[in-house]
């Protein structure tokens, strides 16, 4: 906290300085900066000074002020679940935690059962990002060939947003009776959930246009007085790392290239971290659990009985429709925790 408040400083006293509003990239980049440090330090602040004000006026009470008293112990009741909340956020201090994040949900092996799978985790973060007052914003569908979505990315806009959802990433395992199945049989189906942070800031990528592909094409949709009937949507594939990104739901060409080519640049950066994650991990072989891409990470099962099970960390509820209907912070939460006590 006092690193946090002697950076505060500094940058308050380069604001002051002559000259400062000349760059206008790096006052930006200074100002977003000052915003997000303010809005770490000064919510704690806030709470050291309500303690201190309740502390100092236990100080005075006689016996007779029950009244008083009672409206203390809620003071501070209602203090220590504002503190609980604020040291859940600390646990959000990686360099991209405060970004917005770009989800994509693509199905797994299993036809219309995967797709309606897909379908049904789309709705259920769509959900949970309005329970957050986020803003989602569909950047790319592909529509199942009978029912549900085949692969779907997001865009969900708002502080923190990567933060909460990393912990979201891997594969989600679905246990049902099917709808798509005359005979009432049980299947299980598999989604693979990707995030990553939305970046905006110069993070030291040089992507060389001799390094892109953009292939342009008409937007496939669900047709409508909505559907897009010029080559708007935009595809880029770098061709020395061979990510390919997409974008459609732009309203013009420009608009969807420029949103792929942030998708891209996250992505490559992104890539470029896991490399020197597994540098790491093949010098101090054995120190670390890694955490495979393909890795099962949460099952959702609705029969035989109703339960979700998160696989990292035990944490489990029998609530499936709450969870389905976007309830999932308790596991996001165990997640973090976990995640920061073993260092995964």
């Amino acid at each position: 906290m006092e690193r946090k408040t002697r950076r505060i400083e500094e940058l308050s006293r380069q604001m002051s300085e002559a000259g400062f509003w000349e760059d206008n990239e790096g006052s930006t980049k200074i100002i977003q900066e000052l915003k997000n440090l303010k809005n770490s330090v000064e919510p704690f602040e806030k709470l050291a000074q309500k303690h201190k004000e309740s502390v100092e006026l236990t100080a005075i009470l006689k016996e007779e002020d029950k009244d008083l008293v009672a409206h203390i112990d809620s003071d501070l009741i209602a203090l220590q679940q504002e503190l609980e909340k604020l040291e859940f956020k600390s646990l959000l201090s990686g360099k991209f935690d405060i970004n917005s994040a770009i989800l994509s949900i693509n199905a797994g092996a299993g036809g219309t059962e995967s797709c309606d799978w897909v379908g049904m985790l789309s709705r259920m973060y769509s959900r949970w990002a309005e329970n957050k007052n986020y803003r989602v914003k569909t950047i790319d569908l592909l529509p199942g060939e009978e029912a549900g979505i085949k692969n779907i990315t997001y865009l969900i806009e708002g502080e923190y947003a990567y933060g909460y959802l990393k912990a979201e990433r891997g594969v989600h395992r679905l246990v049902r009776i099917s709808p798509f199945d005359a005979n009432k049989r049980r299947h299980t189906s598999f989604a693979s959930v990707d995030v990553i942070p939305e970046i905006e800031e110069d993070v030291g990528l040089n992507i060389e246009e001799k390094d892109l592909r953009i292939d342009v094409y008409r937007s496939k949709g669900a047709g409508g007085q909505s559907v897009n009937t010029t080559d708007s949507a935009v595809r880029i594939t770098h061709i020395p790392s061979g990510i390919v990104v997409q974008c459609q739901n732009e309203r013009s060409q420009y608009q969807n290239k420029q949103v792929a080519m942030n998708i891209l640049k996250a992505r490559l950066y992104e890539e470029k971290l896991r490399q020197q994650e597994e540098a790491m991990q093949k010098q101090y072989a054995g120190e670390k659990k890694k955490i495979e891409w393909g890795s099962q990470i949460r099952s959702y099962v609705m029969h035989p009985y109703n339960m979700v099970k998160d696989h990292r960390t035990e944490h489990e509820t029998g609530n499936v429709n709450a969870v389905m209907n976007g309830e999932i912070d308790e596991f996001i939460e165990k997640y973090l925790k976990s995640a920061k006590e073993n260092k995964i």
